[in-house]
């Protein structure tokens, strides 16, 4: 590491992380309180987790004219979505666009790791280091995390520590013996090389089959030689059926923006249309039919909003699981292999369902294979491929899409120590507790957005990033007219927040799925905690907005 340096300033506010959530709270406390503030971001520039996921076909699962700001009306009609589900360069060029709209770059620091942050209690500040001009995520094309020479240090002082690191950004690669011997290139979809990869003419292994793998697999087809697919889950997905926004809708959309907006934040998820009133154990099995059909040929999350109780009652849900492992089987002409596609081990919708573009006829074609890791699990990577219990598969390169360290991942890779030098990674050891999944005990002035305990990942991710982000700053307002110089939350209130949030996903089918990331199973050695909070945007913010209410309940005011 090279030479450090101080900065003196003591800025009202230093935010962790140039995404959704970090470019709109410098807006709020830069343009809306007039506060001092600050963004750091390690990535070469602005975007969050659309700058690094650049892997093939990378697109996001919530309908455009819903993924994005609603803040300003101005912003949501001056901007022109073209596909009904966006891809990674069109939603990357709207955080750009925004960053230059509302002149937020001139507060971001890129290329810019935070590496500590430390409370002074005599002081209420928080002290935070860096690095810089180390090479990040994506850019060595290898797999590797970064290569780089870390360049001069930096010490920066804040009162306020906004956490802004996303909730799934945190990357993970399984700890499979004999990587290293690997002699193909191997790539994690999470840190894609941004000059792309061609696997024209290669044999190329896939691991994974969640949302980035269904995404990535049928465009990795198309181009490499042969792609074998590792499958460890086999998984729920609805079609997508995507396509280019039409003028008229946009035009739509634009001269509906205060119902779109009022449907977006009444809505459990978040998404731009409600979940139907009716049970699906209401319905014979021919009216159930034709609503989940009228789903599926809608695509996307509407079809998950087809009854009101899918979620919430098993037996309901057995009716849209048998639905939708129906359509695999029909969708996959080799019998053996649409079974183990088929062949799901839990609740539809206990883990969030991928949308899709042609995934299961992926299978049908003669390039592709699946191996089920269930009947034959990998033992080891070798130097030419993956060897399985009962093969060994001869490979030139491997795609990880294995999914992330999700909401507690990239914070923890902080060395942060609050009162009396209190370690997050120690007071989060047995699991994460914090409250309303904003601030954690002993942590004061510190903000964990989109972190555990929060709705985040249950929804369409603009929504709660919004939510949180304005409550935040009218906290700040709050203590600035108070004159309150800290908040912290109670440690009774952050107990009592995980009960309910346990309760929550209890009342649900999200409960049945224990092996699935918002547990954490997906990270060796990770508690197992069910993390967000699975009660519905609606009723948290309704939370959120009493707590402030009535006076911060909960929170520690000094």
């Amino acid at each position: 590491m090279g030479q450090t340096t101080e900065d003196s300033t003591c800025l009202d506010a230093l935010i962790v992380g140039a995404g959704f959530t970090g470019l709109y709270q410098l807006h709020c406390l830069r343009d809306q309180l007039g506060l001092s503030a600050k963004v750091l971001e390690r990535a070469p520039d602005v975007g969050g987790t659309w700058y690094w996921n650049r892997y093939p076909g990378a697109r996001c699962d919530s309908e455009s004219h819903s993924y994005c700001y609603t803040f300003s009306e101005a912003l949501y009609k001056e901007w022109r979505w073209k596909e009904r589900y966006p891809s990674q360069p069109e939603v990357l060029a709207y955080l750009n666009h925004v960053a230059d709209r509302f002149d937020l770059r001139k507060d971001i620091q890129v290329d810019t790791t935070v590496t500590k942050a430390r409370f002074d209690e005599q002081t209420a500040t928080w002290t935070v280091e860096t690095e810089r001009g180390e090479t990040g995520p994506g850019e060595t094309g290898t797999g590797e995390t970064g290569t780089g020479e870390t360049g001069t240090g930096e010490v920066h002082h804040c009162r306020f520590l906004i956490l802004a690191t996303g909730c799934l950004s945190s990357t993970n690669v399984p700890n499979i013996p004999g990587l290293e011997d690997f002699q193909g290139a191997w790539y994690h979809t999470g840190q894609w090389p941004h000059e792309g990869v061609d696997f024209t003419g290669l044999r190329v292994g896939q691991i994974g089959t969640g949302s980035t793998g269904i995404q990535t697999a049928p465009l990795i087809a198309k181009e490499a030689a042969h792609l074998t697919v590792f499958q460890r889950t086999a998984n729920y997905s609805i079609p997508a059926r995507n396509k280019p926004l039409s003028e008229r809708f946009q035009d739509y959309a634009h001269a509906n923006y205060p119902d779109i907006r009022r449907v977006m934040r009444m809505s459990p998820n978040g998404h731009p249309f409600l979940i139907s009133e009716r049970s699906a154990l209401d319905a014979d099995e021919t009216e159930r039919q034709q609503v989940y059909q009228a789903g599926w040929a809608t695509g996307g999350f509407r079809f998950r909003a087809s009854f009101r109780d899918i979620v919430a009652n098993e037996e309901a849900n057995k009716t849209a699981a048998a639905f939708v492992q129906d359509k695999i089987r029909q969708q996959v002409e080799d019998a053996d292999t649409a079974e183990a596609l088929a062949d799901i081990d839990h609740p539809f919708a206990a883990k969030r369902p991928p949308i899709d573009t042609d995934y299961f006829q992926t299978f049908n074609r003669d390039n592709v294979r699946l191996v089920n890791l269930r009947t034959t699990p990998i033992e080891r990577i070798t130097s030419s491929g993956v060897k399985t219990s009962d093969a060994e598969f001869p490979l030139d390169a491997l795609v990880f899409a294995t999914g992330f360290d999700a909401m507690t991942g990239s914070m923890l890779k902080i060395q942060i120590e609050g009162r009396g030098g209190l370690a997050l990674q120690d007071v989060w050891r047995e699991g994460p507790v914090n409250y309303l999944g904003l601030q954690v005990p002993g942590f004061p002035n510190m903000f964990t957005m989109t972190g555990p305990g929060s709705p985040s990942v249950l929804c369409n991710m603009p929504v709660p990033i919004e939510q949180h982000v304005e409550w935040v700053a009218e906290c700040l307002r709050a203590m600035r007219d108070g004159g309150k110089t800290t908040i912290e939350a109670d440690p009774i209130a952050a107990e009592e927040w995980q009960v309910e949030v346990n309760r929550a996903a209890n009342a649900t089918v999200l409960s049945k799925a224990p092996h699935s990331w918002y547990y954490g199973a997906n990270i060796p050695g990770k508690p197992q905690v069910f993390m967000p909070y699975a009660g519905g945007m609606h009723r948290y913010r309704e939370r959120c907005d009493a707590v402030a209410q009535n006076g911060y309940e909960g929170f520690r005011l000094l």
